[in-house]
């Protein structure tokens, strides 16, 4: 296929600009699949110690997303599993802080030096190995709300907002100024790699958010807000990727700033429901349900896959994808459907 990437195509999109043509978009495509795409297990050279092989995964990666119609390279490096003790959000272990005193004690000050003692490497050879007309979306992983509960525990979290309210206070705030200070370390050394920067913070679920919407409107959205206007001041669009119903406090995600929201789900509401109520406003990406990806026929994704960028043709800033990621369980041939859909719409 005849493709050329631009990286302005997302930035317009992000904008809620009508970009010159729809970008492709995948919050991540995990090395698992990658197995299945390009019969290369990216594992052992993302984790080695040597340089040579994770410039290699940067070079077979970077090129899978130019080679699949990509404009830009989705990658981020996650600053939960940084903080010590931390294991409790994806690893189900219990929390290290239980208590006023376990918060006290947290070295929340090692956190920013440790993250950019293990992750500077990375950014620099993604950088050299970017290919011409790409640059990332991403940065420092991670939101508030996963962050507070990678050392807390989701459970214990909820706990602690009855027995402790000054700590469960102080949780947020505490991650929310250690992440920033992780974003003003970033954007001095990457704001020229990264485009479009965000990062993913799962406030919901299937029925409503995770947090009381008063409790995320008021603990986490204003330490968002910080980080979305240091964004703003590098001339960077934010995009937020987050799951769940969140439609109870999309207006205050708005207000504090988020120029594009990302992930979509159909049992929740098609990704047409999301542009009719926030196109105006903001950008809107995703649009293919995971279901779809992993349960339809190629020749039913492509139709829905057709139908999907039908709608949303002419509403501003639109980037299409999966309405996650893509992770290993995703069909290979389920992916190619989707993908050349959107690139034969494209006419390409």
């Amino acid at each position: 296929m005849s493709f050329s990437p631009d990286y302005n195509n997302l930035v317009h999109a992000a904008k809620n600009m009508e970009p010159d043509r729809i970008p492709l978009y995948d919050h991540g495509i995990n090395n698992s699949f990658l197995v299945n795409a390009l019969g290369v297990d990216l594992d052992p050279l993302f984790n080695s110690s040597e340089v040579k092989d994770i410039r290699k995964f940067f070079k077979i990666y970077c090129s899978f997303f130019k080679d699949s119609g990509y404009d830009t390279v989705s990658f981020e490096m996650c600053i939960g599993p940084y903080m010590p003790g931390s294991g409790s959000l994806a690893g189900h272990k219990p929390g290290v802080i239980k208590n006023m005193s376990d918060f006290e004690n947290y070295p929340w000050d090692q956190i920013e030096d440790i993250y950019f003692d293990k992750v500077t490497c990375y950014f620099e050879l993604l950088r050299e190995e970017m290919p011409e007309g790409m640059k990332a979306v991403g940065g420092p992983g991670n939101g508030i709300f996963e962050c507070v509960q990678d050392v807390v525990g989701y459970q214990s979290l909820c706990l602690i907002k009855a027995d402790d309210p000054e700590l469960y206070q102080k949780l947020f705030e505490k991650v929310g100024g250690t992440n920033l200070k992780i974003w003003k370390r970033f954007l001095d050394n990457f704001s020229d790699l990264y485009t479009v920067c965000r990062f993913g913070d799962d406030l919901g679920y299937k029925s409503s958010t995770l947090l009381s919407p008063e409790d995320v409107c008021d603990l986490i959205i204003p330490q968002y807000k910080h980080i979305i206007d240091l964004v703003h001041s590098y001339d960077r669009p934010f995009l937020l990727h987050s799951c769940g119903k969140i439609f109870d406090i999309m207006d205050a995600l708005i207000e504090a700033g988020i120029d594009a929201k990302h992930s979509n789900e159909d049992t929740i509401a098609p990704f047409s429901t999301w542009i009719q109520r926030y196109g105006s406003q903001i950008g809107n990406f995703g649009g293919i349900d995971m279901d779809i990806l992993c349960q339809k026929l190629p020749e039913e994704i492509r139709a829905y896959t057709l139908n999907i960028l039908e709608e949303s043709t002419g509403h501003g800033g639109i980037a299409i994808g999966s309405g996650n990621s893509v992770p290993g369980y995703v069909p290979f041939e389920g992916y190619m459907a989707m993908n050349k859909a959107i690139r034969e719409f494209r006419g390409e």
